[in-house]
This record gives structure tokens, C-alpha cells and sequence, in this order.
């Protein structure tokens, strides 16, 4: 174990006194020559002196000037408990949504719908329709939620933007062509029936763990949306709608409401099977008499109550949350009841509000953010015992979760150790989040050693323990890989499993690498075995939870750089993909719509937090001489807001590849910082602090982890 000492134990800006002056001092010194007060009009007859014109700053000094705006513009934004928190932007469906389920809750209040609908109707696009991130086409699920959402406000059918918006559900393909969760709420209204719904009964509860298909094979997120979804399904409530609320004008073919149960040409398919699976649920929902339902019933709601603990409401996202709400109000709860109240003022957290809009983030961010900011921030050079890391490293501490999650029905006999996301998720520890907190905890002179060693620990052991047997890493569960799952009728969302991704696998190498674990341990070569079969020809890498083939190369590149293997031929393909795909202003952008067609990949206006990955890459890959990164690096520079900010109006997170994706909005400011920190640093050859070093031959004799995990 090494403490301090390994890879350079103070190193800082030029000095940790010129890094202290540079962060208080917002204002650079001005240069300027002023005459007294005292000359008066004398000074107008005074001399004209000259002066040679200022010589330009060279890059390596506009970059040190950069890299010390952009960490006071972060450290003016962190949280008085240490953390950091940005918005996490989504598209106009969180709004609609949440018209709807003022609606069913009966909080309709009219100042706050109006204040959700202006939001709404100002995202609307010129064709009538809505999309799912900046600068995308109209979408159809998005265009129906929007046009509903407005009914419920008080538009009418007849005014022009809902005549629009009509006609781009039509060119879209009609209600009939949305999917299964936006069918599922116009339900529980009575706007659509019932058998447009596929069937998500209760006694799916029953299923073993064991079994090929129960709850805990579907990825958590799915696991949390459907639970509450099997209560509403046996119950059906029949919420009622105003006068003259309906949807039936949007479908296109109303003959042909079932077409999402169209059987495949192909007689054996899974997509079959799964389809005559919902129509026997269906003939099971007719009988009179349904032998297991009230079992299966109590299952979902102590299922439901029990993750309702511990939690900032169920998994703490949207929709699980806005779906819990309506399970209680199915199981008889006012939502003046003790327990829904609570939840319903947990999904208002979410409200940010303007002075004539509402908008929805569909969770918050904080783990995550404060964890890059730490990270960003120590490579910049704040000491190692600045008290703004020691106070994040303190927050990130406090917030590992020691208690039970549903990762344990796969994982059984590790102890808990991950962090979550979010504020709290304690049933939802992640490996991602985990990973990037561990590299930021490693980078802070914490004084109480022992706990710090403790904690960090115990994230390795359990890190290490959620590999799967392909020699990746998925998100929140271990080998949730079963694929036929993507077959069944409620699996439109695009998410229905969590299987190995490069990307999370690349920062669970990144971490370790920083460690101190070399490329011939076991878990890092399983590791690496599974990204190089993950690779494209073209030498990128997929990114599964940011945008997109630039993100995950530049994550692999970046992992594979800590364990020495970036000389590899592999390597040098994935950086000649990113010089390739550089844009001429020298940034890095990519388009969402690589999700769809990936001959769009790496392509797209360049932006902040995409220039900064791609930089971050091609430096990882060895090549700071090239003038690929110079371009890079002055891209970023140019782009640079004088209070050390970034603009970016893209979206570059990904929740669901080709459903739902994120904006955060820290990404454009701290990714930047820390690739123009990186640059600066290996110029500088500058050493990195590592408080703590957990080499795996004496982790394991320590842990007493099995050697390949």
C-alpha cells in the first residue's frame, strides 16, 4: 500500500501558494497604466507614451489561465455540504407527464398547470410536433404526451398548434404506433382501452429467482417501473377525464388499434412467444376467479412499500416514482395519506420553476457530479488537502451505502459498499458512480486515514464482485444479460436488460488502474478481453450512457492509458478514429442520432463536454505532441466563458439509447477543466496524489477477495 508517496505527493498548479493566489483572485491583475487624480487638466497636455504592442499569450499560459477560471467557476458552485449539483434536463414529456399526474392526484392547480403547458407548447418544433433532444426530429410518444398534457390545460382541439401537433402524430404513425408505457397511462384515464395495454399482471411477482424470466432478470430501472405497473394492471382504475378530453382524433388507422401485437412473419420467434404469453394474461384477466392474484398482489405491494424505505422515492427516478404514486392511489391511499404525501413531495423536488414555467429533471445528480468535480479539481491542482475536496471526499464518505440492495439477489455474499446517483438510492447502488467516487476519494489528503481506507475498501471489494462472466461490467446488477427479455411486449423502452458496456467496464479499468492493478491481473484481463471484443472495426467503442462513439472511446482510451496499454495496436486504431472524426474547428461533437444510424457516428457540432472527451482520448492515447490535441485544446480555450464557463446546448447524457436522453448541465464545465488540466499536467509532466493505493495482491490477502473476482 502506498500512502502520498507513490506518484507525487503536493504536486499543484505551479505551487500549491501560486494555485491559492490564482483561486482568489476571480479578477486578473489589470496591466493598465493610470495618472494621478492630482494632474488634472494637466494630465490632457501630458506626453502621449507609447508602448510596443502586448505580446500574445502563448497556448500553455492561456491554458493556465483557463484551467484556474474554470476551478473557481466550480468551487463558486459548490454546495455548503460539499457536493455538487447540476440540472439534469430531459425532454417535454417529464412536463406533459406531469399535467397528467396533477390531474389523478387532483392537485390540479391552475397557475401551476399554466405554468407547465407554457413550457410545453415553447418546445414545440415548426413541424407540430415534439422531439426527445435538442435539435432531433419529432417524436411520436413525446408529439401524443404533449398534445394530451395541453387538452388537460385547457387547449383547444381547434387551436393551431394542436392542428399541428394532430397532423405530426398522423405523419408519425398514429396513437396505435406508441408505446407500450404511454398506452399504459392514457389507460388508467379510460382515453384508450385496456387491451391496447400489454398485459403486466401481478403474478409476474411469483416467478422464482431462479427462473429464465422473473422481475430480478429485467434491469432495476425496468424492475421499478414495472412493479407499481402490476398493481395499477389489476386494479385498472378508471380515473376519470374532464368533458371533452379524448384522444380518439389521433389515431391514424383506428381499425388497427392492435397493431403493436402484430404477429412476426417468422412463425418461431421470441417476439411470438411472447405475444401469445400477453394474450393468455389477457383470457386470464377475464375469469371470474384468479386463484393467485391476491398472492401475487401482496407480494407487489410489500415489494413496493419496502423500497419505498431508504429511498428518495422508488429508485429515486421518473417515472418509478410518478408510477409508485399511482400504485398507493390504486391500493386506497388519499394522497393526503401520510406515506403518499411523502412521496408525492419527492417527486415535486424535481420542479424547477421559473417565472412562467415549471420543468421536470427526472432525478438528481449529485453523487455523480460532485464525484467529477473532486476528480476535475485535483487534476487542475487544488492540494490534495484543499477543504473544498476534503469536504466532498467527507459528503461522498457519508453517502456510501452499507445496507441491502436488489444487486444482492444476483451478488449474494458480497457486503454492500456501492454509491448511488442520486441523494439517496440505497436499494440501487451503481458501479459506475462507484468507480468514479473511488478515484475521487483516492485523490484527497483525508486526515482520518483509517476511515478513508475503510471506506474505500469496501467499494473496491464490492466493484470487483459485480463483474460479470463476460468480463464486463453493466450498471446496477450482475449478469443481467438475458436477451430474450427485449422480446416481450412491455420492453419498447430500449432498457429492458443491463448486460456488459464498454464504457462502465472502462472506468471500472480506470479505477482499478489508478490503483495500482497492472494489465496481467486476471479481472483486468477478462476486462480488456470483453472491450476489445466490444470494439468496432473502425477502432471506436460504443457509449452506452453518454454521447455516443466519442464518449466511449475516449472512456476506453482513458482506462486503458492507467494500465499501460494504450501502445497497443487497438489503441492506436481508436485514436486515428478520433483525429478522423475531428471536426475542422478542431472540437468534438457527435449527433444523438448516432443511437439510430451509426453513420453518424462522431459527427456533429462540436461541443464542450465531447471536445473535452475526445481530448481527453487522444491524450490518453499518447499523442499530446499531435496537432489534433492543439487543435482540441484550442477549441476549448475559444470557447471559454470569462467566468471560467462553458455554453452547451446539445445533449450529451444517455439514459435509454433511442428513447430517452439527459442534458447535464455540468458536463459542459467540468469535463472541460479536467482535459485542459490533463493537457497542462503531462506537458508539465506533472505527478498525480494518490492518498491511498490498494494493490491486489494485498487487497485480496487483506479483503480475502478471490483472485479473479
Amino acid at each position: 500500500m502506498g500512502k502520498g508517496a507513490g506518484t507525487g505527493t503536493g504536486r499543484a498548479l505551479q505551487s500549491e501558494e501560486a494555485m491559492s493566489s490564482l483561486l482568489s483572485n476571480p479578477v486578473a491583475a489589470s496591466a493598465s497604466v493610470r495618472l494621478p487624480r492630482s494632474l488634472g487638466a494637466a494630465a490632457a497636455v501630458m506626453p502621449v507614451i507609447s508602448f510596443p504592442p502586448p505580446v500574445p499569450a502563448s497556448v500553455e499560459e492561456r491554458v493556465e489561465e483557463a484551467v484556474a477560471s474554470a476551478a473557481r467557476h466550480l468551487l463558486s458552485i459548490q454546495a455548503p455540504d460539499g457536493y455538487w449539483l447540476g440540472e439534469l434536463e430531459a425532454n417535454s414529456s417529464l412536463e406533459s407527464d406531469y399535467i397528467f399526474y396533477l390531474h389523478i392526484l387532483g392537485k390540479f392547480d391552475s397557475a401551476r398547470v399554466a405554468k407547465l403547458a407554457n413550457y410545453v407548447r415553447r418546445k414545440q418544433l415548426h413541424d407540430g410536433g415534439w422531439n426527445i433532444y435538442q435539435g432531433g426530429p419529432s417524436e411520436l410518444n413525446a408529439t401524443v404526451k404533449a398534445y394530451f398534457a395541453l387538452k388537460l390545460a385547457g387547449d383547444s382541439a381547434g387551436a393551431p398548434h394542436m392542428q399541428r401537433a394532430r397532423r405530426k402524430v398522423h405523419e408519425l404513425g398514429g396513437l396505435e404506433k406508441t408505446n407500450s408505457f404511454s398506452r399504459f397511462y392514457l389507460a388508467l384515464v379510460g382515453a384508450v382501452e385496456w387491451e391496447m395495454v400489454p398485459a403486466i399482471p401481478p403474478e409476474l411477482m411469483l416467478l422464482p429467482n431462479w427462473f429464465y424470466v422473473n422481475i430480478y432478470a429485467m434491469s432495476s430501472w425496468t424492475r421499478a417501473t414495472v412493479v407499481p405497473l402490476t398493481i395499477l394492471y389489476a386494479h385498472k382504475p378508471q380515473w376519470p377525464l374532464p368533458a371533452g378530453v379524448r384522444v380518439d382524433e389521433l389515431f391514424l388507422h383506428p381499425e388497427r388499434k392492435y397493431v403493436a401485437f402484430d404477429w412476426d412473419r417468422d412463425l418461431f420467434t421470441w417476439r411470438n412467444f411472447f405475444l401469445g404469453v400477453d394474450r393468455a394474461f389477457k383470457m386470464y384477466e377475464r375469469l371470474p376467479w384468479k386463484p393467485l392474484r391476491q398472492r401475487a398482489l401482496a407480494q407487489a405491494r410489500q415489494w413496493l412499500l419496502e423500497h419505498l424505505e431508504r429511498s428518495d422515492g422508488l429508485g429515486a427516478i421518473y417515472p418509478a416514482m410518478m408510477n409508485s404514486i399511482f400504485a398507493l392511489l390504486a391500493l386506497g391511499h388519499s394522497p393526503d395519506d401520510p406515506l403518499a404525501a411523502r412521496e408525492i413531495g419527492q417527486m415535486a423536488r424535481f420542479e424547477i420553476e421559473d417565472r412562467d414555467t415549471i420543468r421536470l429533471q427526472p432525478c438528481l445528480s449529485p453523487v455523480w457530479d460532485t464525484a467529477i468535480a473532486l476528480v476535475s479539481l485535483a487534476e487542475a491542482g487544488l492540494p490534495p488537502e484543499h477543504p473544498a475536496l476534503v469536504a466532498a471526499a467527507r459528503w461522498l464518505m457519508q453517502n456510501q451505502i452499507l445496507g441491502p440492495g436488489d444487486w444482492q439477489v444476483q451478488n449474494p455474499k458480497t457486503p454492500p459498499g456501492g454509491w448511488a446517483f442520486e441523494f439517496r438510492n440505497d436499494f440501487y447502488p451503481d458501479v459506475d458512480d462507484t468507480a468514479f467516487v473511488l478515484m475521487a476519494l483516492q485523490r484527497v489528503d483525508y486526515r482520518d486515514k483509517p476511515s478513508m481506507e475503510q471506506c474505500i475498501r469496501r467499494g473496491l471489494a464490492w466493484v470487483l464482485s459485480m463483474q460479470n462472466r463476460d468480463g464486463g461490467w453493466g450498471a446496477f446488477d450482475r449478469d443481467n444479460d438475458c436477451a430474450i427479455l427485449t422480446q416481450v411486449p412491455f420492453a419498447d423502452h430500449n432498457a429492458m436488460i443491463d448486460p456488459s458496456t464498454s464504457d462502465v467496464t472502462a472506468r471500472v479499468v480506470e479505477c482499478l488502474g489508478r490503483f495500482g492493478w497492472p494489465a496481467e491481473h486476471p479481472v483486468i484481463k477478462r476486462a480488456v478481453s470483453f472491450l476489445l471484443r466490444d470494439q468496432c472495426p473502425d477502432g471506436s467503442w460504443y457509449g452506452r450512457w453518454g454521447v455516443n462513439y466519442v464518449y466511449g472511446t475516449g472512456g476506453v482510451l482513458r482506462a486503458l492509458e492507467t494500465v499501460g496499454l494504450t501502445a497497443r495496436d487497438y489503441c492506436r486504431r481508436a485514436a486515428s478514429w478520433l483525429r478522423a472524426v475531428q471536426n475542422p474547428d478542431g472540437g468534438f461533437g457527435e449527433t444523438l442520432a448516432s443511437y439510430n444510424d451509426p453513420r453518424w457516428k462522431g459527427q456533429g457540432n462540436s461541443t464542450p463536454s465531447q471536445t473535452a472527451w475526445g481530448l481527453i482520448g487522444l491524450l490518453a492515447a499518447g499523442e499530446e505532441g499531435r496537432p489534433s490535441v492543439r487543435r482540441a485544446v484550442q477549441h476549448l480555450l475559444g470557447q471559454k466563458n470569462a467566468d471560467g464557463s462553458w455554453d452547451e446546448h446539445a445533449f450529451t447524457g444517455t439514459g435509454f439509447p433511442c428513447v430517452f436522453y439527459l442534458k447535464y448541465h455540468l458536463y459542459r464545465n467540468y469535463f472541460p477543466l479536467y482535459a485542459l488540466a490533463r493537457f497542462r499536467n503531462l506537458e508539465q509532466r506533472l505527478g498525480e496524489f494518490h492518498g491511498l493505493e490498494v494493490r491486489p495482491g494485498e487487497f485480496e490477502r487483506r479483503n480475502g477477495a478471490r483472485r479473479n473476482a
